[in-house]
Formats: C-alpha cells, structure tokens, sequence
C-alpha cells in the first residue's frame, strides 16, 4: 500500500501534539467504562447552564481518550472543557454504567496543571488562591486590611461602582463572597484537648479547616461542644495545616501531597478513635488521602489509616447516636431546608444522615428543594475561576430553596454558605444560613433563634 506525503505529514503532526505525559493520565480503562449514554447530561451543571456537549461529563471523556490517543492536543481549546467542569460528582452518582469520573477528572487536571502553559493573568490569579486560601496564617494576615476594607465603607463604594468588574471579573466574584470579618476571626483560642463531658464514650480529632477556622469559626466551636455534649473528648492538634482539597482538586499535585503529608504526622500520636470534619469538601479530600499518596512508599499506608478514621461531623453522630438532650429552636414549629453540599452527597453518599440528625431537634420539619443535587456553584474556588457560570448555578440553588418556603437554610460546607448568603442579598432576602452543627448546638444548649 503506498502511503502519500500528506499522509506521512499528518501522522508526524500528531505524534508531535502536545497531550498527556505517562504519570497517571487518564485510565484508559475507566475511560472505556463509559458508553456514552447521556444520562449524566441532565445532571450535569456545566451542561446544563453552557449547553455544550464538550461541558458535559461524556464531552470531557471522549477529549480524555483523544488526548491519550494523540488524536488532539492538550491545549486552550481542550483545556477549557476540562476546568468548566465544577467536579460536583453529580455524573457518578448518575451514571448507570458506575463510571468513575472522579478519578478522570482528577488525573486530567493533574495532568493540565503539569502540561499546560496558562495565560498570565490566569496564572496570577491561580497564584492567589493557592498562595493564600491553603494556608490560614498568611491568610490570616490579610484580614487586617480586609476588616479596614469593610469598616471604612470602601467595600460598599466598591460594589455600588461595580469596578472590580471592570478590572478583573475573578477579583469581583472574589469580593462578592467575602464575609464579614469580625474579632473572632482573629482568634485561634480551641484547646489542644476539650474533655467530654459526663461519661467519655470516644477521644475523636477535630479538623478544623482553613476558610472554616476564620471565616465561620463559631461553627467549630460549636461542633467542639455538640462533640463534648455527647460524649466525646476532642484533640486538636496544633500542627495541622490545610487539609489539601482545594489544591487537589485544581491538580496541584506537590501542594496537595505536601499538605496531606502534613496532616497525617499531626494526628500521628494523638491515639484517638475517628478524625471528625465539618466540611464537606475537606472530608472527601481526607477520605480520599489513600489515593493521593498512593504512590508515596513511605505514606500509603499511613493515609489509608487515616481515611478510614475520617468521618463527617453529621455522619458520625447519626452512626454513634445521641446523647444529649435537644430542645426546640423557637417557639413555633420550622420549617427548615436542608441544602445538600455535592461532595457530601455525590463525594461520601451521605444524604439520609444530616436529616435524622436535625430531624431530632424538636419542631423541626425538614423541606426539600427542586434539583436539591444540583451544584450551586461554589464548588471550591470554581465560582472565583468561573464566576459566568457560578452566578447562574447560585440564582437557581437560591430560588430552589426559597420555593420550599423554609425559614431557615442549613448548609454543610463553607463555600455553600457563602455562595447561597450571597444570592440571598441579590435577590433581596433575609434567611438565615447556619451549618447543621451550629443548629445542633443551639439546641443542646436551650439558645432560641
């Protein structure tokens, strides 16, 4: 058979696209587990607000198994798809076929972080995040001129001109979701070690996050005393650092091993029965520590001892049951809605658990939303990044929970919390967002909305 130059051209100009390297591409075999049947498509929040095949999990798949085949490069083009993808996870608990997307996911990012040279302001912003959001002390250091920010009415001049979007449209969605920064935000006073009270049923560590510990800390205080409420000490290592999800899940590779190295040697010693978080993104970053340092010999073993003790704050007490008395939270039965945090729901399949919790607190009636799986945007640090497709997510996850008619949101994950307050104040609402540990604590100890 006699082969023409153009042939010969066009073979020579795939071999020499720009794709994959051979540490962990995607897994051709987890690849071909999908038939591209579809069903991920109606579940898929990307598809649904871009419309494009490419922004859904099978699109994402078939570029996948282009790339590891040479057929197309690793570029702005392919890399697009690939980062409007939220990772929610909605397509795993969705696909009939058990495709393991996450995995697909993760190993591509990994790999367009490593093989993909990005624009420089994306670059910068990139810098931004990972610099400051995975390590509170420096992060801590900015609040100081962010309390002056907010104090002085700068922030109000800010949003009101709508100048930040003309500068940076990330650095506007950025500010939008800023909480207030108070006092407390400055303070790191939890003890290393909180006895239980009464009878001592188990010693658990605590994590406590890295937006969690100053942006929402009267959330870790309050699981510290529904832990010790319910019979359990709690050790909180001072050495803990960031618990890796927002680098891992960005394909950060160094960071994110870096950090769940750090994590593990600061439970090392602490001889305690389960590690509790109260983040559902954290959580199913640490349950997932196994596979992360799957290739560290000195590790591996280590981080799949940890996983296992990991458990979610909620999941845990429904497992263990409680002990403690619980009184009503007003007067007058709620009406509450439970939001579901997708790397809780699709991430660790916990879903029934929070609800037998809560629904144990007097008068307390649970409502649930239209498309109560859909991802509301946040998505880690996905609505600074793609802040287009994040706001429209937002506006549907609050009309959602506004049509149950609840008087009370509970949101498990920080960046939820923050994503739902900000579309609350778009649309002009004044609804409460608490996490299910706060509610929980208010309870224990008789305090009424």
């Amino acid at each position: 058979m006699q082969v023409s130059e153009d042939s010969l051209n066009n073979t020579a100009s795939i071999k020499n696209l720009q794709g994959f390297d051979g540490n962990h591409p995607p897994d051709p075999k987890l690849i071909d587990s999908c038939v591209h049947c579809g069903f991920c498509l109606s579940t898929c929040p990307s598809y649904r607000v871009i419309g494009k095949e490419m922004d859904s999990p099978r699109g994402r798949i078939y570029l996948m198994d282009a790339i590891n085949e040479g057929e197309i490069a690793l570029n702005t083009a392919t890399v697009e798809h690939f980062d409007s993808c939220l990772g929610c996870l909605a397509c795993v608990t969705t696909c009939p076929s058990g495709v393991q997307y996450d995995k697909l996911i993760s190993a591509t990012r990994h790999q367009v972080e490593r093989n993909y040279s990005r624009s420089l302001p994306d670059k910068l912003v990139r810098q931004l995040i990972f610099s400051l959001f995975p390590n509170p002390d420096i992060l801590r250091i900015l609040l100081i001129p962010l309390l002056f920010y907010q104090k002085s009415g700068i922030s109000q001049l800010v949003r009101a001109t709508g100048l930040l979007n003309y500068i940076s449209p990330r650095l506007a969605a950025m500010e939008s979701i800023l909480p207030q920064i108070t006092l407390k935000s400055f303070q790191d006073n939890l003890p290393t070690i909180i006895p239980a009270q009464g009878k001592q049923r188990y010693r658990v560590g605590m994590i406590l996050g890295c937006v969690q510990r100053l942006f929402f800390s009267p959330v870790n205080e309050a699981t510290v005393r529904v832990l010790t409420a319910n019979g359990c000490e709690v050790v909180i290592p001072k050495s803990q650092g960031c618990c890796a999800a927002l680098p891992e899940h960005q394909g950060q590779t160094a960071q994110a091993k870096a950090l769940a190295r750090q994590m593990i040697d600061s439970f090392a010693d602490s001889d305690v029965d389960y590690v509790i978080i109260n983040a559902a993104g954290c959580g199913h970053t640490l349950k997932e520590y196994g596979h992360i340092l799957e290739s560290d010999p000195e590790y591996r073993e280590k981080a799949q001892d940890f996983a296992a003790k990991v458990k979610d704050a909620q999941e845990f007490l429904a497992t263990v049951g409680l002990t403690a008395k619980l009184s009503p939270l007003t007067d007058q039965p709620v009406n509450l809605v439970y939001q579901d945090a997708c790397h809780l729901l699709h991430g660790q399949k916990i879903s029934v658990q929070p609800r037998q919790v809560l629904q144990q607190i007097p008068g307390v009636k649970i409502k649930e939303p239209l498309d109560a799986a859909l991802c509301c945007g946040s998505a880690g640090v996905y609505n600074m990044l793609q802040p287009e497709v994040a706001e429209e997510l937002g506006q549907q996850k609050v009309t959602n929970l506004l049509n149950t008619g609840a008087e009370l949101i509970a949101s498990p994950n920080p960046g939820c919390a923050l994503q739902i307050t900000k579309h609350l104040q778009l649309q002009g609402k004044k609804i409460s967002v608490l996490h299910p540990m706060e509610l929980l604590d208010y309870a224990i100890r008789g305090v009424k909305l």
